[in-house]
């Protein structure tokens, strides 16, 4: 399996929704932008939020791991890569995800 480096890019909040419908005892994501983490063997790196790796980040690593990627065919200039966000809708993550050689 190829090991597959994950890079925080962009952290976004949205005040208004977060005012209207968050509960105030929520704690939000710490990731940083910036922040690199490496999986190996399709695995969670420590320290990377177990949210947003089983509920988006792990089906595209795993494909990524095991050789695949061209996901949805015209989707990134590499094909072995991906850009994908947490569904979190208050303060959505988007992680750059790229199998290493």
């Amino acid at each position: 399996m190829k090991r597959v480096k994950i890079t925080v890019i962009r952290r976004a909040s949205y005040a208004d929704l977060i005012k209207k419908y968050e509960d105030p005892a929520t704690a939000p994501c710490r990731t940083k932008v910036g922040s690199v983490y490496y999986s190996e063997n399709a695995e969670r790196p420590e320290g990377l939020c177990e949210i947003a790796w089983r509920e988006t980040l792990y089906p595209f690593v795993k494909t990524l791991a095991e050789g695949g990627g061209d996901f949805y065919g015209v989707w990134m200039k590499n094909k072995h890569s991906a850009m994908v966000s947490c569904n979190d809708g208050f303060r959505p993550v988007s992680f750059l995800l790229e199998a290493q050689d």
